[in-house]
């Protein structure tokens, strides 16, 4: 996983989902960030596509279980990392 990639996918969630930096990880998830509930969901995918210039489908939307999975699907979407 591209490391630099992983870095602004988890800046983003933490704007979106207002914690700190330091507190998210690539495991993190609804489960473990308190302010991570479906209308953060949806703002968090608004700002990959907005950030990285990429659109996510519904089916890819509800895929994203974690942080991990947001970094993955950017970097398939954006080719980064290969």
């Amino acid at each position: 996983m591209n490391p630099e990639l992983s870095r602004h996918v988890m800046a983003i969630a933490s704007d979106i989902f207002n914690v700190p930096l330091a507190a998210l990880s690539l495991t993190s998830s609804p489960e473990t960030v308190e302010r991570w509930d479906s209308v953060q969901h949806l703002s968090f995918v608004l700002a990959l596509e907005e950030a990285f210039h990429i659109e996510v489908s519904p089916e890819n939307i509800e895929q994203i279980r974690n942080l991990g999975d947001a970094v993955t699907l950017v970097q398939a979407k954006t080719g980064a990392g290969r």
